[in-house]
């Protein structure tokens, strides 16, 4: 699937009644909700979003190119705190974290807007499926779902920077 067949599917979205749109074959899966879609808790109706889109679909579109160093990964300061305001990992095995990535290219809010309080914070419980930040791509606002359960235990985007693909937001312990 391409990205202009995606943009039309969020223009056909768009225009009908329809609350929730899905489609998945074997190398895409998207979740769009529609201006009609009510979540759970009553909340208001929002504009089009994609929820999901998995590493296959947009990959080969939008992957950083092997020969370019990442400038964040080449220059890491080394600090206590990290940089999304979480508390230092301390005395939990890093080999058991799990990150959450993004699932595309934008930029990283913690909250929905700047007066609403972090979806998820140091030392909070996710369970798979709670909304852990949003990604703005194309003016579409994304809510991105946590794939895994567990406790964050480090934010490693600051709020309102640019993400890459793939590009891993938290570390969470599953245990």
């Amino acid at each position: 699937m391409t990205l202009k067949e995606i943009q039309e599917l969020i223009k056909l979205v768009s225009k009908t009644e329809l609350s929730e749109f899905k489609y998945k074959n074997e190398t895409v899966s998207l979740h769009i909700r529609g201006k009609s879609y009510r979540g759970g808790n009553d909340q208001p109706a929002t504009s089009p979003s994609i929820i999901s889109m998995p590493a296959p679909a947009m990959a080969p579109a939008f992957a950083p190119q092997p020969s370019q160093p990442a400038p964040a990964a080449a220059a890491a300061p080394d600090r206590e705190a990290t940089p999304g305001g979480g508390e230092p990992v301390s005395g939990v095995d890093e080999s058991k974290l799990v990150p959450i990535k993004s699932p595309m290219i934008g930029t990283f809010y913690r909250s929905a807007s700047p007066d609403k309080p972090a979806y998820v914070k140091v030392g909070d419980r996710i369970a798979k499926g709670d909304t852990v930040c949003i990604v703005e791509a194309m003016k579409l606002f994304n809510e991105i779902e946590s794939e895994i359960g567990g406790k964050i235990v480090k934010v490693l985007i600051e709020d309102a920077q640019p993400i890459e693909y793939d590009q891993p937001l938290f570390l969470v312990d599953p245990s």
